[in-house]
């Protein structure tokens, strides 16, 4: 055992954005926060969320699993129920599975979440210390170590509608955990600047590097510069945070971590199965800057980053997980990285893909549909609404039209080294049957070794996780015991987690602590209990007072 203190692990997680910066490439914009902090870091190249957006994304991370088998893979499992026709559900992991947070905070890390969680389940109040907009590494223990994530979501594609501004509750990075100030801004996202008070970080006539499947005219470019000014606003919050950080001294005792959550905020890019929806930005850095100015070009999942956290911290991995701790010194190189589609807001697609560093294999199980859906959310955007207007009128490139194909090829195969659009499709072709080939039968594997049943119908998904029944399982109430002056809670459920706290359950002040093992209360003291397996609805509150105790 090291004498040495557990260092602080820090997540500054930004949305909806692919590898836009200098550091991979992309001039276009300066922010100096991210680049110094990946000067002083290790930059990842190939890093890729299992799916392009955001729910999925965020149960992948959490888990340490794939969404496509836990249930986590349709987005939302609680939304667009009208159009479904289906109930609201969550995502249900197996018995053993925790959140990543809460093996942390098992291993005695003050554990906080500002502010997004998303995880396509109700966190158990076991997760986090704190989870909120006021959720901040200040508030732990004296010389406890933390394990904080902190969410920007200015790059969010919202922040390409009109009218243009910036999310208010986003400014609370800048107020320095002033909890009264930050409780004084507008708590709902929908709450946006005016386009006459918000910053204009680059002129709106910058010069954009336009991908191919994006129509060059003015309306597309106004997006590209929103995308561009939003990450240029959030390197401004990333840079208070990181301020506050090294105000506190911690910044060389700790991890500091920087990605997105998945690929960019654009048509073709957000919610596809290609890189523009997979790949994201990746930096660590490492205290007092170990490591600085490497470059890793190694494959890493998402499911990759809650078993590498764990080790971070001292923890053993649990056997349960999909991912690999990918620091680790003899884990072997990860030849793969998996992804995949199904419902999409109103409308269901069902798509895998695999993909090594060269070339990615695709399985379209919906042929005779095609790959663009008219999903509202996205048409709010005004650069989809030009796509549909070219469209309209036939001035599409043939790049442009192939999202637009009223049916998609049954396999897909691309050469992303020289095809990094996705745009040539080599499935087919004689002298790549045997890549088809080697990616198809790993697909096959993977698939079987995770108990994935593409376009298994969502509501036979329900009823597998439900296990039969019509409605959502619920957490059997908790047992509570006194023995030798001691209190023991049990679950009858297996894979409930436990909370307890001090009060009546009344109270809405009740500091909720999870359960270990027995404690001893003071007489008269009231206890309140609950249980809660992730997916599951929890328990009803069990609170005695001090009656039973005394």
């Amino acid at each position: 055992m090291s004498d040495k203190p557990p260092l602080n692990i820090l997540w500054l997680v930004i949305e909806d954005m692919s590898p836009l910066l200098n550091e991979y490439g992309d001039n276009t914009l300066a922010t100096p926060n991210i680049s110094s902090l990946a000067s002083e870091g290790v930059v990842y190249t190939n890093v890729f969320s299992p799916s392009g957006v955001c729910a999925p994304s965020r149960a992948a991370i959490a888990l340490g699993m794939y969404p496509s088998a836990v249930g986590a893979n349709n987005m939302r499992t609680t939304s667009n129920t009208q159009e479904t026709g289906l109930p609201s559900y969550e995502a249900v992991p197996p018995a053993e599975a925790k959140m990543l947070s809460q093996y942390l905070r098992e291993l005695g890390y003050y554990t906080t979440n500002n502010l997004k969680e998303d995880y396509q389940f109700k966190a158990p109040k076991t997760a986090w210390h704190d989870s909120s907009a006021l959720a901040h590494w200040r508030d732990r223990a004296q010389r406890q170590p933390f394990f904080a994530v902190v969410n920007f979501t200015t790059t969010h594609e919202s922040g390409l509608f009109e009218p243009y501004g910036f999310r208010e509750i986003e400014f609370r990075h800048y107020l320095n955990n002033d909890k009264k100030a930050i409780t004084a801004l507008p708590q709902h996202h929908s709450v946006k600047t005016t386009e006459a008070d918000t910053p204009v970080h680059l002129p709106k006539d910058t010069d954009f590097n336009i991908p191919p499947y994006l129509p060059d005219t003015p309306v597309v470019r106004r997006d590209m510069w929103k995308m561009y000014n939003n990450l240029a606003e959030t390197d401004r919050q990333i840079g208070a945070v990181l301020q506050q950080l090294k105000d506190d001294g911690l910044y060389d005792s700790t991890i500091i971590v920087f990605y997105s959550d998945h690929g960019g905020p654009l048509p073709r890019q957000k919610r596809l199965i290609y890189d523009s929806g997979l790949k994201v930005p990746m930096f660590i850095r490492f205290p007092h800057a170990k490591g600085a100015g490497a470059r890793d070009d190694q494959l890493i999942s998402f499911v990759d980053l809650a078993p590498t956290t764990i080790a971070l911290a001292g923890g053993e991995i649990p056997s349960h997980m999909h991912g690999r701790n990918f620091l680790g010194q003899n884990t072997p190189a990860r030849k793969y990285i998996h992804a995949a589609v199904d419902r999409l807001d109103e409308y269901t697609d069902a798509i895998r893909a695999v993909r090594d560093k060269q070339f990615k294999y695709i399985r379209n199980y919906r042929p005779n549909q095609g790959y663009y859906l008219p999903l509202a959310y996205r048409e709010k955007i005004p650069s989809m609404q030009e796509l549909l207007r070219l469209k309209a009128s036939g001035q599409l490139s043939e790049a442009q039209a192939q999202w637009f194909r009223s049916q998609k090829p049954a396999e897909e195969l691309f050469d992303v080294e020289a095809d990094p659009h996705e745009l040539n499709n080599l499935a087919g072709l004689p002298e790549y049957a045997d890549t088809l080939h080697r990616l198809s039968s790993e697909m096959d594997r993977w698939l079987a070794q995770i108990g994935d049943t593409p376009n298994l119908p969502e509501s036979e998904l329900i009823a597998g996780l439900w296990q039969g029944q019509n409605t959502q399982p619920q957490t059997a109430q908790p047992v509570v015991e006194k023995s030798h002056g001691k209190i023991s809670l049990t679950s009858p459920t297996p894979g409930a987690n436990i909370s307890y706290s001090l009060g009546n359950s009344s109270d809405a002040s009740l500091h909720w602590q999870p359960y270990y093992e027995p404690f001893e209360v003071e007489t008269g003291t009231a206890i309140s209990v609950i249980a809660h397996r992730i997916g599951y609805q929890e328990s009803l509150v069990v609170t005695l007072g001090c009656v039973y105790l005394c």
